[in-house]
C-alpha cells in the first residue's frame, strides 16, 4: 500500500516500510476494552467499546499516550481478527465502537467493517489532522466523527505537532465530516453526527479562545463540543518548559467562560480531578 492517508502524504509502501506514523499495513491494536470515560453524550450506559490503535500521524509532544503514539506496540491483527474484536466489544455491552487514533489504519478498518458491522454507532476518534480524501472514503462506515481541533496558531501546531498546516487541513476535514453526517440524538445520546474536542494547554488560553471562536463560526452554537481540562505533563518536555506544569484551574475556567459566552448549547466540560495519570489506559507491550 502506497500511503497517502494523512496530510503528510509520506508515499511509503507500507508492505515493507513505514512512514511518519510508524504504522505497518495491518492494524496494530494496543488495547481493546470497554472504556468508561468518554463524554456522556456518546454513551447510554457509560461504556464505549474503545479500540486504541498504535502509531500516530501527529505525535504531539504532550501526548499522554506516547507509549503507543511515538512507537508502534501491541497486537498486529488481520482484518478478520479486527472484526472479531469489534464483535467481542459489542457482545460485552459497548454503547459504541470507539476507534481511537484510527487514521493510519483506515483501509484495514474498512475491511474489518465489511466483514462485520456491529449494530452500534461507529465513532472515528481522531486528532483532526486528516486528509479530505481519506474522510470521504469513510462515508457510510462512520456514524460519529469525534475529531480534535487542537490549535488555531500555526506556529503552535508546528512546535508541538510538526504540522504547520494543521488548522487548514483540520478545517477541511471537519467540514467534510459535517457534510457526511448530520446530528441524530436519541435518548440524549449522539447516534450520528459530529462532535469536536479541544484540549486546553497550559499558558495557551488565548489560542483556545480563537479555536472556539472559529468552531462557532464554522459550525454554529448547536454543535456538540468538548472543552477538556485533562492536560497532564507527559514525556520529555525539557524543550517545552511552558508545558511542564499542569493546567491551572483559572486558565481552564476562563476558556469555559468563553465557550459559554459564545452560546454553545451542547458543550461538555470536565470536573476538577480529570487531569490524573490514573485515567491513562494500560496498553499492551
Amino acid at each position: 500500500m502506497i500511503c497517502h492517508l494523512c496530510p503528510r502524504k509520506c508515499g511509503v509502501d507500507r508492505s515493507y516500510a513505514v512512514g511518519y506514523c510508524g504504522a505497518p499495513e495491518d492494524a496494530v491494536v494496543a488495547r481493546a476494552e470497554l472504556h468508561f470515560w468518554e463524554e456522556p453524550y456518546l454513551t447510554a450506559n457509560g461504556a464505549s467499546g474503545a479500540v486504541f490503535f498504535s502509531g500516530c500521524n501527529l505525535k504531539c509532544v504532550f501526548c499522554q499516550n506516547q507509549k503507543i503514539s511515538f512507537s508502534v506496540t501491541g497486537e498486529r491483527l488481520s482484518a478478520a481478527a479486527l472484526a472479531d474484536v469489534f464483535r467481542r466489544l459489542e457482545d460485552e455491552g459497548a454503547d459504541n465502537l470507539d476507534l481511537v487514533t484510527p487514521t493510519p489504519y483506515v483501509p484495514a478498518i474498512k475491511d474489518a467493517l465489511d466483514l462485520y458491522r456491529p449494530a452500534l454507532p461507529v465513532v472515528f476518534n481522531c486528532g483532526g489532522y486528516e486528509s479530505v480524501e481519506t474522510i470521504r472514503s469513510l462515508k457510510g462506515y462512520v456514524d460519529v466523527y469525534l475529531p480534535d481541533y487542537k490549535y488555531y496558531d500555526d506556529d503552535l501546531a508546528k512546535r508541538y505537532s510538526g504540522a504547520a498546516d494543521y488548522r487548514e487541513r483540520t478545517e477541511e476535514a471537519l467540514l467534510e465530516m459535517r457534510a457526511q453526517v448530520k446530528d441524530v440524538v436519541k435518548d440524549g445520546v449522539l447516534r450520528q453526527g459530529l462532535a469536536i474536542r479541544h484540549l486546553v494547554l497550559p499558558t495557551h488560553a488565548k489560542d483556545s479562545f480563537r479555536v472556539l471562536d472559529r468552531i462557532r463560526e464554522l459550525f454554529g452554537q448547536d454543535l456538540h463540543l468538548s472543552v477538556m481540562g485533562q492536560y497532564v505533563p507527559c514525556g520529555d518536555l525539557a524543550p517545552f518548559p511552558e508545558l511542564k506544569s499542569p493546567l491551572k484551574s483559572l486558565e481552564y475556567r476562563a476558556v469555559i467562560a468563553h465557550a459559554l459566552s459564545l452560546g454553545f448549547e451542547n458543550a461538555f466540560c470536565q470536573e476538577d480531578g480529570a487531569a490524573d495519570r490514573n485515567f491513562i489506559p494500560a496498553f499492551l507491550r
